[in-house]
């Protein structure tokens, strides 16, 4: 398996790895290692090892050029601005001292000053030139933006004449940095040879198709398996060339898959659009583990009681919200509504394990503290992934107030899982595809996205009848298919389609009974990467 990452904080990866050795396959996961140095531990009875990524090439060709053919005025880089800047304040500095000098009282000699008459041209020029390196300065700051971004017009034109020359092939013009990827893993993968390559997402999708291509040249019919996980038109844009390069870069190397998996029939249906697939791919969802193994719960603590964390009775009405904090997960929708709601308390399970919070919970604090709703907000420590359905259990409903996103109308999130397993009413925005599922069941409300009074109306909705929404939930067939153990089944299939000679389980894996021993060659012990 191959991932772009440093695998501890990706639990799908995490949970495929662990599944697939489980069923019998030889798992090597290769991720991203933070340190020069290759890192290795086991997830069951997958082994992971992570390898270094120099990045020489994210260092794009422009940002090595000149600023100044982007503005006349500018400085040939930030540092020769910041250097300028900081000069010119040492020399303004300089003659406020001499000034000084020339006239206070005690040791030294007047004169080391100089006389104040003599001062007043030097002040004049450093006045000046202080202002021309300050509009120096601005111009460098605003060259270097349109650098970062690419999105002048001239900008513009290079990218496209780069999609209409070079079409599947542009990422090599447009996103070099993705060579990185290519030669970091290159090596290791071809040392292993290996039976079959599961990459996960768009960037390993080339470099496992590459290390395919390779092995089948030399007779090894060795299979590809991608896993999208994302929807890549769809995603946060950094910079102008962003999306065309990577949708270039997944476009020239899906056709080398044998089988594609996602997240969702949407993004399935989008993806055989898109790629033009032979088959639609299969969908594997972002389920929740409900038997860890005994590893995974070895020296543990156990689940703690969310009301207790918050210092709340059992009679206080509680939304609960796990997963990340950043500006278009809707955060801010649930703080607000509070104002409308002084009896209901919102815990955020929001805090990752290094105890550093994301980014954007500053903003949230300030808000909170802006609306006085401090003593009804809990911000708290995330729990391990398999204890998270019983640990928001006591909540008296869960909340999912994503923002409009391409990927956010396309799949369901974990959290969503998480929530239905907790068996919580749920409180969702009317993001296409969980808005779908929630009205089809009946196991929570809807609300518009970032509309603060329909939120408060939702809320209230699934408080006054909560018995209502969990109805849904006596339908034993619809939790039993929101589990990764029957998420496992349909990765093992797809395994074994390629590699014939092994049968998928009939059923999850039971953990409370002995793990089977592997058997023979041919079933199910063949390498995967």
């Amino acid at each position: 398996m191959l991932v772009d990452n440093g695998v501890r904080n990706d639990s799908r990866v995490q949970k495929s790895a662990r599944s697939a050795a489980e069923a019998g396959w030889d798992v090597i996961l290769f991720g991203i290692s933070n340190t020069r140095e290759i890192q290795s531990w086991n997830i069951g009875e997958a082994e992971v090892r992570l390898v270094p990524k120099p990045s020489p090439l994210s260092h794009r060709r422009q940002e090595m050029k000149g600023l100044r053919y982007r503005s006349p005025l500018a400085y040939r880089s930030s540092d020769v601005a910041s250097f300028r800047k900081q000069q010119v304040k040492a020399w303004r500095a300089d003659l406020r001292f001499r000034a000084a000098a020339a006239t206070a009282d005690g040791p030294g000699k007047p004169s080391a000053g100089g006389s104040p008459a003599r001062l007043v041209l030097p002040k004049a020029a450093a006045k000046a030139t202080s202002k021309w390196v300050g509009l120096r300065s601005r111009a460098t700051r605003r060259a270097k933006r349109k650098r970062t971004k690419f999105d002048t017009p001239l900008d513009k034109a290079i990218i496209k004449f780069w999609q209409v020359s070079k079409g599947e092939r542009a990422w090599r013009k447009l996103l070099p940095y993705l060579w990185d990827y290519e030669l970091a893993f290159a090596k290791h993968i071809d040392e292993l040879e290996p039976d079959l390559i599961h990459a996960h997402d768009f960037r390993m999708l080339g470099v496992g198709a590459r290390a395919a291509v390779r092995l089948r040249a030399t007779g090894r019919p060795v299979k590809l398996v991608w896993d999208a996980h994302e929807f890549v038109p769809g995603l946060h844009s950094h910079h102008e060339r962003w999306i065309p390069g990577h949708v270039a870069w997944e476009k020239e190397h899906a056709v080398f898959s044998d089988a594609v998996i996602t997240v969702s029939p949407s993004l399935a249906e989008l993806l055989v659009k898109g790629h033009k697939l032979k088959e639609t791919p299969y969908v594997v969802l972002n389920a929740p583990v409900m038997q860890p193994a005994p590893d995974e719960v070895a020296d543990v603590d156990p689940t703690p009681d969310l009301r207790e964390l918050c210092g709340i009775d059992e009679d206080t009405p509680l939304l609960a919200y796990c997963g990340g904090i950043n500006p278009v997960r809707g955060v801010e929708t649930m703080i607000e509504g509070l104002v409308k709601m002084p009896d209901v308390h919102v815990a955020l399970v929001s805090l990752p394990p290094s105890g550093k919070p994301f980014p954007a919970t500053a903003k949230i604090i300030e808000l909170i503290e802006e609306l006085g709703v401090g003593d009804r907000v809990h911000v708290l420590p995330f729990v391990p992934h398999w204890q998270v359905p019983e640990f928001l259990s006591t909540a008296d409903a869960a909340v999912s107030p994503l923002h409009h996103l391409a990927n956010h109308e396309l799949a369901l999130s974990n959290k969503f899982f998480e929530y239905s397993q907790a068996r919580l009413p749920l409180v969702v925005s009317d993001i296409r595809t969980m808005a779908e599922m929630v009205e089809r069941t009946g196991q929570g409300e809807v609300f518009k996205a970032q509309d603060v009074e329909d939120y408060v109306r939702a809320v209230k909705a699934v408080l006054a009848n909560p018995d209502r929404y969990r109805k849904a939930y006596e339908d034993p067939e619809l939790l039993a298919q929101w589990t990764w153990e029957a998420q496992a089944v349909v990765l093992d299939k797809i395994y074994s389609r390629l590699l014939p000679g092994t049968e998928a389980p009939a059923a999850p894996k039971d953990r409370s009974r002995p793990a089977p021993t592997a058997g023979p060659e041919g079933s199910g012990n063949e390498s995967t990467v």
